[in-house]
């Protein structure tokens, strides 16, 4: 199959590792020249991800249209705040019949879309799924074993994601529930967030382990609100990227909740929010918000929310995980 995948971070070199595997023709789009040059050049990203070089056959382009231009799927693997401008320009090469595959994760912050939200206002196609689960990119490039979610309610897309991704290392597990798998891959890094600031408190396995078992009924509760499948909390995306996220330092999320949870200066905090990518920082201000326009009060929500804008002291998290309710 020929398939264009939008984003050259460590994610999408990850998938497209996969997708070369699986024999499949790809074309990848970055937004930016050098990079574009850079990876053409060496084939390879030390910073993001060492140890993988692009197979020489990938295509490297800046041209939106180039990467969606008779295409079988097109994947998104860009960060959330920048896919509104891309769908803008891409609804210019795409129809009624474009397949779209979302691997990106998170929650548009100034108007509260999920991905799928986004994609659905400036593209005429329907046809659109979802992957989510465990997988760090490090993971995927080495074969390990990894599990995914898959979300659609076009079997046409199910089956074309399934066969340009599934082999002996990468499982898919069907869900029709989109919206379930968006918001449990958007909230994972919000309690991955309260899990390093645990970390950083200097508490206790046991109490992390309480804390992720909160976060399960609040995440189920957040997926029903929101007219989704409650049991999607059960699935890879649900609590296999959450045990994840909440469990290891390779998290960018779980890594900056140890900084607050240790007390470190704003500038501090500031300075590596601007050197890595932690999507729970700005997740956690836009479900808090889409909660309150619901009249909806997830407790733990609001408390990571005061924690992060410095309202309250990071050792409230202790205290409240005893008393709630």
């Amino acid at each position: 199959m020929k398939i264009g995948i939008y984003g050259t971070g460590a994610y999408g070199l990850a998938l497209t590792s996969i997708l070369c595997e699986n024999k499949n023709e790809v074309t990848m789009w970055t937004k930016f020249e050098s990079e574009k040059e850079f990876l053409l050049k060496y084939r390879e990203n030390k910073e993001l991800l060492p140890d993988y070089k692009l197979p020489g056959d990938v295509k490297i382009t800046n041209s939106i249209e180039e990467c969606a231009r008779n295409k079988d799927l097109l994947i998104i693997a860009i960060p959330v705040p920048f896919i509104t401008e891309l769908c803008i320009e891409l609804s210019k090469y795409t129809d009624q019949f474009t397949k779209i595959c979302i691997a990106s994760k998170g929650i548009e912050q100034k108007t509260g879309y999920f991905v799928s939200q986004i994609i659905s206002n400036y593209l005429k196609t329907e046809k659109v799924s979802v992957i989510s689960g465990p997988s760090f990119a490090k993971d995927i490039i080495e074969k390990k074993p990894i599990g995914l979610s898959l979300a659609s309610k076009d079997l046409s897309v199910k089956a074309v994601v399934e066969t340009a991704f599934s082999n002996d290392y990468l499982k898919l597990r069907y869900t029709e529930d989109i919206i379930g798998v968006e918001i449990c891959g958007a909230i994972k890094n919000v309690i991955a967030l309260a899990a390093g600031i645990l970390e950083g408190l200097g508490a206790s396995d046991s109490t992390r382990a309480m804390l992720v078992t909160e976060a399960l009924h609040d995440i189920e509760e957040i997926i029903e609100i929101f007219n989704g499948d409650k049991r999607t909390i059960l699935s890879y995306a649900g609590f296999g990227d959450l045990l994840l996220t909440c469990t290891s330092t390779k998290s960018r999320n779980y890594s900056y909740g140890i900084l607050v949870g240790k007390g470190l200066n704003k500038e501090t905090l500031d300075e590596y929010i601007k050197i890595n990518t932690v999507e729970g920082y700005f997740t956690v201000e836009s479900i808090h918000n889409l909660l309150r326009d619901k009249k909806v009060n997830i407790s733990l929500i609001s408390i990571l929310y005061d924690i992060l804008k410095g309202k309250i002291n990071s050792n409230e998290l202790l205290k409240f995980l005893i008393e709630k309710i």
